[in-house]
């Protein structure tokens, strides 16, 4: 039995969607991945004598270009991390060095941390500010959401308090969402306890990459 037109219209959106990479689902009101999240969906197969990926007769390849360069610089401790593309500047706090254990309050250290995190958002003349708390996948939760968000207010005080009022923030906690790491032992629930500054960078300074902080 053929389909009904509402049925092949359906049928032929979610189709589109499928082809251009957007799920029929995106806008079920749950926040977004952060910038720079790396998914573990494995990629999709596919077939290398597909007639689709064969060029037109007398169709040529276009120039060559760089899409974009990483570079992650991490502290031996791993208590901090950098990471820079062509477009953005990302530091990952882990939460051990900013605050005390399920704790939301900055200790002394991490406001020398946080300071020169600032410095940096200044050198680049960034006007967006990132700020993402995160949690490793231990208690509940509701529990991670709360402290998570409040980690990422303290640190964006912090920071507001630096760099002044001509910076937009987005401040926002994401529980045990988006871990870097392997839950499933210390080491990594440590690395996925963190706070993540991101910013655009200067497009002059595409290849600093140093760490700030110590």
């Amino acid at each position: 039995m053929s389909p009904t037109p509402r049925t092949a219209t359906a049928l032929t959106l979610l189709t589109a969607l499928t082809l251009v990479g957007i799920p029929p689902a995106a806008a079920d009101g749950n926040p977004s991945a952060p910038p720079g999240t790396v998914t573990t969906s494995p990629p999709p197969s596919v077939d290398p004598t597909s007639p689709g990926l064969k060029l037109a007769s007398g169709a040529t390849l276009a120039p060559a270009k760089v899409l974009d360069i990483k570079s992650v610089v991490e502290d031996l401790g791993g208590e901090e991390r950098r990471v820079d593309t062509n477009e953005n500047v990302t530091f990952a706090l882990q939460a051990e060095v900013l605050f005390p254990k399920d704790s939301a309050k900055l200790n002394p250290e991490a406001r020398s941390r946080i300071n020169a995190i600032a410095n940096e958002i200044k050198k680049q003349n960034a006007s967006s500010v990132r700020v993402f708390g995160f949690t490793d996948n231990l208690g509940t939760y509701a529990h991670g959401l709360v402290l998570s968000k409040q980690r990422a207010e303290a640190v964006h005080d912090q920071l507001a308090a630096s760099l002044g009022g001509n910076i937009t923030f987005e401040v926002r906690g994401y529980s045990e969402d988006y871990p870097i790491a392997d839950n499933s032992t210390e080491e990594g629930r440590r690395k996925n306890r963190r706070v993540e500054v991101s910013f655009p960078r200067a497009a002059s300074s595409a290849n600093s990459g140093s760490t700030v902080g110590g």
